[in-house]
């Protein structure tokens, strides 16, 4: 029990390290990455506490090498599944009753373990099984995880400290009790962070965890899990389960004690979850919160005020870091034909300046897509659009998996602003451009809110702030995310809270304190000093 009304530190975001040539983190992080490429990791799953290993195993392969072998992975079956949810809804008894204080100072621990001695092993591990350079690994699994950890512990006190009024005679408290079951959390392969804060954020809250990471970011959550027990986080709060994606989740969401699902991935998935959820509803001890960010077709408009040097270097940042496989990578382009001779020559010299390759090198730029399925999807996209009349590729369009899945930059110019590529998600490094005539440019503001079922991200450039307001009111349902004469990537907790709506999610904002309001039930208390002792009220006089 709290004797105390606590203050915890004061969230700031974690500077991002420069790893520039010669620098301590540069050899730091490229020493780790060396040894743990050399080594065979042995990845359990974790339920309660205990590790697991079934023998039925999951070779890991690097993206940028995929015949070399860094270790494996364990698989998990029914019972261990039954056995996660047993364990969980255990260690509920405890942990639901923890001081919240006690609860925050496990996170802000691990905020600052991954700030020091697990920084570059993080990093490293980011870099080798999901293929991100060294700056995209820094400002993903380090920098934004920590931010994640740190500004949830202080969004949770002031969930806390928001209180009702209370009148003479009365006191009235507001209780934030953790939902009554255990919550489902299932991650991507793009962001470590994102993978460490779906189960902590319910987790800080006093919630009990499954979560199940991509079988592709299988190393990273193995270390965000190793950082969660050197914090201190009790036995069986978070349980790491890894195997088959349908048996894990039909075995979940068909337990009565289900509370919710914390989500990131693909819209399809995402809307089966729903359904199932709601086929189901009759079953669970209460309505599940249902918590997701799914897909985006993320854009940017170039108003001819614009700055063509800027917008280009919106593009080949926004559309081509960590090969576009971000959800908020910048997918399509609305260009004014007076801007597009420069922007064009802008575009093509970034990307012939684009070194690719594997991120042991810091100089590549471009490094592989995250696995065969992706290249397969991308390459059928790229060969697609060279045969198509109304398709142009102006640079890129090639690939190659001999070594790795190597997809090159590409920029394809469409004369159809519906064209395939415009309208649906490719999670690669492919962007495409749809060249406008000037006097059209509030006309190309309702091609660019109706084309995409998707409303994540999107950028706007303009020099003049009449056209700026004109533009951020017609596209007011276009993105959860908006973003003025910048790229539509590279939100920062505490700074840019995250989500989309429409077909990209329920935009419940991760890293802000709308989403931790999503895993708490509320009770409201009265407590009447002196009751009544006479049931007649004046007007009955």
């Amino acid at each position: 029990m709290g004797n105390g009304f606590f203050n915890v530190p004061v969230a700031i975001n974690e500077p991002v390290k420069g790893y520039a040539p010669g620098s301590p983190e540069r050899e730091a992080v490229l020493t780790t990455y060396k040894k743990m490429y050399k080594e065979q990791v042995d990845i359990p799953f974790y339920i309660g506490g205990k590790e697991y290993r079934t023998g039925n195993t999951v070779d890991i392969h690097p993206p940028h090498d995929n015949k070399h072998c860094v270790g494996k992975y364990h698989i998990a079956e029914k019972e261990h599944i039954e056995l996660a949810i047993e364990k969980a809804a255990e260690a509920r008894i405890k942990w639901a009753s923890t001081s919240w204080e006690h609860r925050a100072a496990i996170f802000l621990k691990a905020a600052d373990l991954l700030a020091g001695p697990f920084r570059y092993r993080m990093n490293a591990a980011t870099m080798m099984a999901q293929s991100k350079n060294v700056f995209q690994a820094e400002i993903d699994s380090a920098c934004e995880l920590i931010d994640f950890l740190r500004f949830n512990v202080q969004f949770m006190t002031e969930i806390y400290s928001n209180q009702p009024i209370s009148s003479p005679g009365f006191w009235n408290r507001m209780e934030y009790r953790p939902l009554e079951g255990f919550v489902y959390a299932i991650t991507p392969f793009n962001f470590t962070a994102i993978a460490g804060n779906l189960p902590a954020a319910p987790a800080m809250m006093g919630n009990v965890v499954v979560w199940k990471p991509a079988a592709t970011q299988v190393y990273s959550a193995y270390v965000i899990m190793e950082l969660f027990k050197a914090a201190g986080l009790p036995d069986g709060v978070i349980n790491l389960v890894t195997g088959n994606s349908g048996m894990i989740t039909d075995t979940i969401l068909a337990n009565k004690d289900f509370a919710g699902v914390h989500f990131t991935g693909s819209t399809a998935v995402f809307n089966s979850f729903w359904e199932t959820i709601g086929k189901n509803i009759n079953h669970y001890k209460s309505y599940p919160r249902i918590v997701g960010e799914t897909g985006g077709k993320d854009f940017i408009w170039a108003h001819p005020s614009s700055n063509a040097q800027e917008v280009a270097t919106a593009i080949s940042r926004g559309a081509f870091e960590y090969q576009g496989q971000k959800c908020s990578a910048a997918s399509r382009a609305y260009i004014p034909k007076s801007l597009w001779g420069d922007i064009k020559k802008a575009i093509l010299n970034d990307i012939n300046s684009f070194k690719m390759g594997s991120p042991e090198d810091p100089s590549n730029f471009i490094n592989a897509v995250i696995d065969k399925k992706a290249f397969t999807k991308l390459s059928g996209y790229l060969d697609q659009a060279k045969k198509d009349a109304d398709a142009d590729i102006i640079i890129g369009g090639g690939y190659d998996d001999s070594k790795g899945y190597f997809i090159e930059p590409t920029v394809i110019v469409t004369t159809n602003p519906k064209y395939t590529t415009m309208c649906t998600e490719l999670f690669g490094p492919i962007i495409t451009l749809y060249i406008y005539e000037d006097k059209d440019w509030e006309a190309v503001l309702e091609l660019v809110d109706s084309t995409s079922e998707y409303a994540l991200t999107g950028a706007i450039f303009s020099g003049d702030r009449y056209v700026i307001e004109l533009a951020t009111k017609k596209l007011e349902n276009a993105a959860g995310n908006f973003y003025i004469n910048d790229k539509p990537t590279g939100a920062v907790v505490g700074q840019q809270p995250f989500g989309g709506a429409r077909a990209s999610g329920t935009n419940d904002k991760a890293g802000s304190v709308w989403n931790l309001l999503r895993w708490v039930n509320n009770r409201t208390i009265k407590e009447t000093f002196v009751p009544p002792t006479d049931y007649r009220y004046p007007f009955l006089g």
